[in-house]
Parts: structure tokens; C-alpha cells; sequence
């Protein structure tokens, strides 16, 4: 009895903020975790099908494609369509907007090459739209310009006293001037794009020979080039080039990004008459295709595909704009993206954590395996192949860059600290001790996934994706 009254009662206490923490976890892992991470499965298990069908659905159309080898613009007969312009001599004005920002590496050779493109003189007008806030580079590009005036070239020279929506304010206002109002077509350029001569004479009969028809898409490729060449390159209709693919691991996704881009989604929505993306450049429009859309919007760029989608489906069957709504601006824009990053980066690493959790296997390897083949097989840039050499396009920073601050780059890579990104590590330490516990404690094998995603977390935080300038 003594004992009972003069003993103290034990009292669980945890001084090691190890001990503490897992023992908030296993409180709160059963009636919280669990639970929200089933949902997430399931709301991540709608999205990958969602992407699944879509990537399904277009690599079907690709394939009927290929197999049948019969594109859509194949029918036109650009030759025949070329004479008989010529021997009428009915050819429509052509408006070609530049938009410039402090393009001082490019500005030169881009002014050049759309002035030299082949079409009437009278029926030609180059409009350059410079935005940009160097007053000795607004000069310069002025200077250029009336260097072209000079030789005969009908070139409008266009500033702005502020920037309201950049590139689309640019357009919008450059379409409002009184001497494009007998324009029936426009070719938009950014400024680091250099066209062959004959752009207008591969594009425009398209437009010509059917009435319904409002935008001419060219296709860009990447191409790597030696520094002392003049990255000239013959040309191949749908296509255009950019520079420096191989430069780093950046600029190689990137090409494969726009392999699939190009493709499949643009071909996949030209083949079946289905609804496809200006890429903002290398594209001629009917002008008044833009004006019965409302012009180029300035507003925010969510606000944008609202507003698009709405004054674009005015006059489509609703299926159409079904498919529009559905499948361009929610599944491409936004569970592509999401999906992406939530369940592989998020929602499988907690899975690991969580013994409760078992990742159904079709969800989780059996869909994204199949998405990443289809992207794969119907990207041609992954394995070095189907580099044609098609546009010239100027050289805008990269190498050159590269060239004349070689000294200062070899010197920036000892300054760790502005290599590294720390958000990045975290992630990657992250997937590794994910990684290491499914390696210890479950028999899923998930730990070769996130050992992979930990080294790409890893490459990206300490700064060996793009190539890299010191400030």
C-alpha cells in the first residue's frame, strides 16, 4: 500500500523529437493519411485515364494516318495554285508582323529575311512592332528599317508608349492600323525566326484555295549547327528550325517535347478537322478569321482560353465544342500537367510511407507505362532520328552567348551557390528516402521509380539541366 501511494505514476514521455514525431504520425497516419491518400489515388486514377484515352485516341488517328499516307494538305497541288496566280495576276496582300523586345542579337537578319521573302512588292507590307525599352536599340531597329525603305520595300515601322499586353497588345494594335485594312492575310514572326524567300508562295495558295480555312501552321524542328556556320538550312513545308539542341538537356527535351507537339497533336487535330493551337509564330492567318474571333486578347492567360473558347465556338456543333473544351483546354492544359506532377512526384512517394496503401498496379505502372511508350514511339527526336533540316532560324543568344562569356562560365562553376536550387534538393531527398524505405520495408518495387525521380530532382538542384551564364 505504501508503495501504490509513495510511488509516482508513469507518465509516457518522449524526449527525443525523433520518437515524437513518429508518434504523431502513427496517430494520425490511420484516421487522416489514409484517407486522403485513397482519394487522391482515385482522383489521379480519373485523370491518368482521362490522359490515357486521349493518347490512345490520337496515336489511333496517327497510325490511320501513316498507314493510309495521305495528310490532308497533300491534296492541294501548290504548283498548279502558284500559276494560276501568276497568270491572273490576282494576288491578295499580305500583311507579316514582327514583334520585337530588345531582340539586339537578332534584329538584323530577321528584318532581313522577311523583307526578302518572294511576293509582289505592291502586294507586300513588313510590319515591325518593337516593343523594346532600350531608346538606342528602338533607334537602331528604326535605322534598319529605313535601310529596306530605301531599297523599295514597303516596311511600317510601329512603337508603343507602354506595353499592354506584350506580344498580343503588339499584334492587336498592329492589325488596327489604317494600311492594313486591305490586307487579306497576315505572318506572324517572332524575332528570332528567319523564313526562306519562298514562305508566302508554300503557304498562302492554301488559304486561297479554300475559303474556310484560317490559319496555316508551320512546324518548327530543332537543329544543331557548329558555331562557325551560318545556320542556313534548306527548307521543307510545315516546318521551321531551332537552334542548339544538343546544347544541353534543356533545350533536348524540348525538341522532344515539340516533336510530339507537332507531330501528333497538331496532325492528330488537322487530320480530323478538330480544333489545334496557334504556336504564336511561323503561322499565317486570315485576317478575318481573327476579327470574327474578337482579335488578340490581352487579358491573363486563364482568362484567355475562357474567352477563346467562348467567341470560337459560336457558330460549332456541340460536339465540337465538347471536344474543344474537353479535350484541348482540360485535358491538355490541365490534367496533362497536373497528373504529372501530383501523382508521380506526390501521391505514389506518400503511398510508400503509408502500409495501408497499396497502389492498385494498372493505375500506378500498367497506364503510365503505356502513355510514356505512345509518347515515345511517336516522338522521333528520342532516338536521334527524323532531324530534317527545314527553316532558318536566327541566333538568338545561346551559343553566342555561350562564346563570348566562355571565360566567365568556366569561372561560374565554382560559385556553387548560383548553381544550386534548393526546392529541387529538397524533392529529390525526399524521393530518396522514400525510395530507401520501399526498398527496406515493401515489396512493390516502387524504389526504382523513385530512385530515377530522385536523380532527376537531384540533376535540376544542383544546376546540369540548361546551360548555365553566371549574373
Amino acid at each position: 500500500m505504501r508503495n501504490l501511494v509513495l510511488q509516482e505514476p508513469e507518465v509516457r514521455v518522449t524526449d527525443d523529437v525523433t520518437s515524437s514525431l513518429s508518434y504523431a504520425w502513427q496517430c494520425i497516419r490511420v484516421p487522416v493519411i489514409v484517407p486522403l491518400l485513397w482519394f487522391a489515388i482515385f482522383v489521379c486514377a480519373a485523370m491518368s485515364i482521362m490522359l490515357f484515352i486521349e493518347r490512345v485516341y490520337m496515336a489511333i488517328i496517327i497510325l490511320c494516318v501513316k498507314v493510309m499516307r495521305k495528310k490532308r494538305y497533300t491534296k492541294y497541288k501548290l504548283d498548279t495554285m502558284k500559276e494560276d496566280l501568276e497568270l491572273n495576276k490576282s494576288y491578295p496582300k499580305v500583311l507579316i508582323q514582327i514583334p520585337m523586345y530588345n531582340e539586339k542579337e537578332v534584329y538584323k537578319l530577321s528584318i532581313g529575311a522577311a523583307c526578302s521573302v518572294s511576293w509582289p512588292s505592291d502586294h507586300f507590307i513588313i510590319q515591325v512592332l518593337d516593343d523594346s525599352t532600350n531608346e538606342a536599340l528602338r533607334v537602331m531597329v528604326e535605322l534598319e528599317c529605313r535601310k529596306w525603305i530605301d531599297k523599295g520595300v514597303n516596311v511600317k515601322y510601329e512603337t508603343r508608349n507602354n506595353r499592354n499586353g506584350y506580344k498580343a497588345g503588339a499584334l492587336r494594335e498592329g492589325l488596327q492600323k489604317q494600311y492594313v485594312e486591305d490586307c487579306e492575310f497576315v505572318a506572324i514572326f517572332d524575332a528570332d525566326f528567319q523564313p526562306e524567300e519562298n514562305f508566302l508562295w508554300r503557304t498562302i495558295p492554301f488559304l486561297l484555295e479554300n475559303p474556310g480555312l484560317g490559319l496555316v501552321q508551320a512546324r518548327w524542328k530543332f537543329v544543331n549547327t557548329p558555331l562557325e556556320e551560318l545556320l542556313l538550312l534548306s527548307y521543307s513545308f510545315w516546318s521551321c528550325s531551332l537552334v542548339n539542341a544538343d546544347e544541353c538537356l534543356m533545350t533536348r527535351l524540348q525538341e522532344m517535347s515539340l516533336d510530339y507537339h507537332f507531330s501528333v497533336e497538331q496532325e492528330v487535330g488537322s487530320s480530323t478537322c478538330s480544333f489545334f493551337g496557334f504556336n504564336g509564330t511561323a503561322g499565317v492567318w486570315r485576317i478575318q478569321a481573327i476579327n470574327d474571333a474578337g482579335g488578340w486578347k490581352i487579358e491573363p492567360q486563364w482568362k484567355t482560353w475562357i474567352l477563346q473558347s467562348g467567341l470560337a465556338l459560336r457558330k460549332v456543333s456541340t460536339w465540337k465544342k465538347f471536344h474543344v473544351i474537353y479535350a484541348f483546354f482540360f485535358v491538355r492544359k490541365i490534367i496533362a500537367h497536373w497528373v504529372t506532377f501530383f501523382f508521380y512526384c506526390v501521391v505514389i512517394p506518400l503511398s510508400v510511407l503509408v502500409p495501408e496503401v497499396a497502389l492498385p498496379k494498372p493505375i500506378a505502372i500498367y497506364i503510365p507505362a503505356t502513355i510514356t511508350f505512345l509518347n515515345a514511339v511517336c516522338t522521333p527526336g528520342l532516338l536521334e532520328a527524323n532531324r530534317v533540316n527545314e527553316w532558318v532560324v536566327t541566333e538568338k543568344l545561346g551559343n553566342l552567348m555561350k562564346q563570348k562569356n566562355a571565360k566567365a562560365s568556366k569561372k561560374s562553376r565554382s560559385r556553387v551557390g548560383e548553381r544550386i536550387h534548393l526546392l529541387e534538393l529538397i524533392m529529390g531527398m525526399f524521393m530518396l528516402h522514400c525510395a530507401i524505405y520501399n526498398l527496406l520495408f515493401r515489396e512493390d518495387h516502387f524504389f526504382i521509380y523513385l530512385i530515377l525521380q530522385a536523380g532527376a530532382f537531384f540533376i535540376m538542384g544542383f544546376g546540369y539541366v540548361g546551360t548555365f551564364v553566371s549574373n
